[in-house]
């Protein structure tokens, strides 16, 4: 087993909740980082389900330089080398494959892969992983599961997305193998329509001080 990278567990503690953002355009999603900068959440996930997601990353890298931005629903090595040609600092991805492990490696970008069984956790263990995305949080066991997993894995830590709310986000971030929570009521499609980026600024604000 290889080592696991460092730099993707120093991003995941800037902050107790990650972002998960689907930009509508350009402009929108330099306006929503700057915002969600500003409120106290300095990691932003930007998820790769709108055909202006790599513009958006790119613009973000740079208009928003404090802002360490990655992207989401990262699937292959074809999307994970646009990441990093965008100047992504990390990819997420809902699972992970063989193939994924191996080109987040000859791309040298952190990969926080999605798990939702232990299998898929030891899997990516062999592939010298050590942090990973719990998805779908809720539907796959939630906090419980988290918790139990806590004993054979203690050395593993988890960033849960799926189901996580400014309401129950707390009680992920007090389990011990919980780095930060990822979460979309953030971006929330109706502020995002309405261009109400303070708002977006407010909630973040109240994010940034859950594990407080």
């Amino acid at each position: 087993m290889s080592p696991a990278d460092p730099r993707l567990r120093a991003m995941l503690r800037l902050a107790p909740v990650i972002p998960v953002y689907t930009p509508g355009s350009v402009q929108e999603a330099v306006a929503v980082a700057q915002a969600l900068l500003d409120g106290g959440l300095p990691v932003i996930e930007v998820t790769l389900r709108t055909p202006v997601a790599l513009e958006a990353i790119a613009a973000i890298v740079q208009a928003v330089p404090d802002a360490v931005v990655g992207a989401g629903t990262v699937l292959n090595g074809t999307q994970l080398e646009a990441v990093k040609a965008a100047g992504g600092r990390f990819a997420v991805a809902p699972g992970a494959t063989d193939a994924l492990y191996a080109a987040a490696r000859g791309a040298d970008l952190p990969l926080l892969p999605g798990v939702a069984t232990a299998s898929e956790i030891m899997r990516g263990l062999e592939h010298g992983v050590d942090t990973f995305k719990f998805f779908p949080a809720a539907a796959a066991g939630g906090r419980a599961l988290l918790a139990a997993w806590n004993g054979p894995f203690a050395d593993v830590r988890f960033c849960p997305t799926g189901g996580i709310s400014q309401a129950n986000a707390r009680d992920y971030l007090t389990l011990p193998n919980v780095l930060c929570v990822g979460g979309s009521w953030l971006t929330e499609r109706s502020l995002l329509q309405a261009g109400d980026y303070a708002a977006i600024g407010r909630l973040a604000a109240q994010a940034a001080v859950l594990n407080g």
